[in-house]
């Protein structure tokens, strides 16, 4: 497992290129803070659905040809890192 200073790391880089991001990216930042927090990943209808202690986001899955993560659902990964203190944004 990671420590806290590379999680804090690798979440001010996603932020920092929002339109080249990988879902494993995200995936990986997750599972990292299952050290810290309850995570759960499901399926959703149209992506995956995190829950990381009591914070939820959604990055979906549709986005034919490429294996890059859609911008807004980057933000909403930011915007759920910065509720649990991991990024200042």
């Amino acid at each position: 497992m990671a420590d806290e200073k590379r999680i804090r790391a690798r979440i001010a880089e996603i932020a920092g290129r929002p339109k080249n991001v990988s879902f494993e990216e995200i995936e990986w930042v997750a599972k990292q803070l299952s050290q810290f927090y309850p995570v759960e990943q499901r399926r959703a209808t149209h992506g995956i659905l995190f829950r990381v202690g009591r914070t939820r986001f959604m990055v979906s899955s549709h986005n034919p040809g490429s294996k890059n993560v859609k911008p807004t659902y980057v933000d909403d990964f930011c915007d759920a890192m910065f509720e649990l203190g991991w990024y200042d944004g």
